[in-house]
């Protein structure tokens, strides 16, 4: 099954690149397809244009975690405390403002290469939707005011629900340095960039093997490729083909269904703008606005995975599509009628940390990898494009030097643990937020192991 939002941007889009056939010779072989591969080959293009770069994508380019989010372009502020603790607060302030620059910079690479992505820089808007949640920004908005870094401006509740179309947001900040993009779009926009640049392309040409070597090479089931540097963008698939890398993160999926068009209903309740909003729930809801005037709804932490395996249901229709329109008529009741016309999900690579992180595999400097987005890939993997064409060329850099370039940090525990222990808290997290959206308390057992949450899975997923 593919993705939704790839079904969508392969209409008319014929252009399909051929499968590899034979021994091929390359400066940097890129072994992925998405956002995070494509960002690394075309600014590796830009920083050396005569470099011979090969991407190898296992399906279509975007049939991935790239072709299959909610596309809301986040940035990492509201991470600040995190980035602190993990990197120091220099590197925090850098990779805070690295993540808004990302934002723009796709902007700006769209206009200046013509790509029609349905973005939109309408800004972001984090919504509490029960008293529970009310005030969770506060310390982190502080904290951001402090160091000239804030951008989130808190609105009053008639705001909240003018801005948001709904009346179970309750308060919320927003920031305008955020945007919305069609994901599918977006990826395939960048394949056609990269062709024009003189990057070769293979789709339908999955890795079988990679030789660790000086000069590594890529095996495929009809030919191999031969290259100075291999970079290694596979994302949620990076556990599956390398075993050490299994309790690097866990993979869950995030859930997403969408209604048919309804733009002048849309309009009435005030969502006729692409701002995403998201609540403060440890596993979000989001949701946003197409520019065909539909309406996506998505939540995150659903189906976990046994040993970082891609499950045949992450190519389905999604299993909670009966929860998901359930919770879209609850925020919007006036669209109750307005079918539902798809599902999808697809599988996340949450880290322990929430973040990214990169490094040389195997110590081989000849072969470096970057994966564990955490539900927030759509702008940080531009960053992640900057870390890993770094990486390739062996630049002394802001991005080498970075505590993000230095491998996992902290493994989750082994199986069957991992498995058991991320149904338990995510089951718990789910009757305590139930309670509190009942304004009742929840019960003690269940705030206890809420707190696991960073191991269990809490991100966006929601870009």
């Amino acid at each position: 099954m593919r993705p939704f939002w790839l079904e969508q941007a392969l209409i008319g889009d014929t252009d399909l690149a051929p499968a590899l056939c034979g021994v091929k010779q390359a400066d940097i072989c890129i072994v992925g397809g998405g956002f995070t591969g494509l960002w690394t080959a075309l600014q590796l293009k830009r920083k050396r244009p005569s470099l011979k770069i090969t991407v190898l994508e296992a399906d279509l380019c975007g049939a991935g975690a790239s072709g299959r989010n909610g596309g809301c372009m986040l940035t990492w502020s509201t991470k600040f405390f995190t980035l602190a603790r993990l990197f120091g607060e220099t590197e925090a302030v850098r990779l805070v403002r690295a993540s808004e620059a990302a934002v723009q910079s796709i902007a700006d690479f769209c206009r200046q290469h013509s790509i029609d992505a349905d973005l939109r820089l309408d800004g972001t808007l984090y919504t509490a939707t029960n008293p529970a949640q009310e005030g969770q920004l506060e310390p982190v908005i502080q904290a951001l005011q402090r160091r000239n870094l804030n951008t989130w401006t808190r609105l009053c509740v008639a705001e909240v629900a003018a801005r948001s179309g709904s009346a179970r947001n309750l308060s919320g900040f927003f920031s305008p340095m955020a945007g919305t993009v069609h994901p599918g779009k977006l990826v395939r926009g960048l394949r056609r960039v990269a062709l024009r640049e003189g990057i070769e392309i293979h789709e339908r040409t999955p890795m079988l093997s990679l030789i660790d070597a000086a000069r590594p090479a890529v095996v495929t089931p009809a030919g191999r490729v031969e290259a100075g540097h291999v970079v290694l963008a596979l994302n949620a698939w990076m556990p599956s083909l390398f075993s050490q890398f299994e309790r690097s993160v866990a993979i869950v999926s995030s859930d997403m269904i969408m209604t048919d068009r309804c733009p002048e209903r849309l309009a009435a309740i005030g969502m006729n703008h692409g701002t995403s909003v998201l609540d403060s729930r440890t596993f979000v809801y989001y949701y946003r606005t197409t520019c065909d005037g539909r309406l996506m709804l998505g939540k995150g932490g659903n189906t976990f995975s046994y040993r970082g395996r891609i499950a045949p249901v992450f190519n389905q229709r999604s299993p909670y599509e009966a929860m998901l329109t359930q919770s879209l008529r609850a925020f919007f009741p006036s669209l109750g009628d307005v079918p539902v016309i798809a599902s999808w999900n697809g599988p996340s690579d949450r880290s322990v940390t929430g973040f990214p992180f990169f490094g040389y595999l195997n110590g081989n400097r000849a072969i470096s990898y970057g994966f564990g987005y955490s539900g927030n890939g759509v702008a940080p993997s531009y960053m992640g494009g900057q870390l890993l064409s770094s990486l390739a060329l062996g630049e002394d850099n802001a991005w080498t030097r970075s505590g993000l370039a230095t491998g996992p940090r902290g493994y989750f525990p082994p199986e069957p643990v991992r498995y058991l222990g991320s149904l338990l808290v995510r089951n718990a997290i789910r009757r305590k937020e139930n309670a509190e959206d009942r304004q009742a308390e929840p019960f003690m057992i269940d705030r206890f192991l809420a707190r696991f949450a960073a191991a269990a899975g809490k991100s966006d997923k929601s870009g």
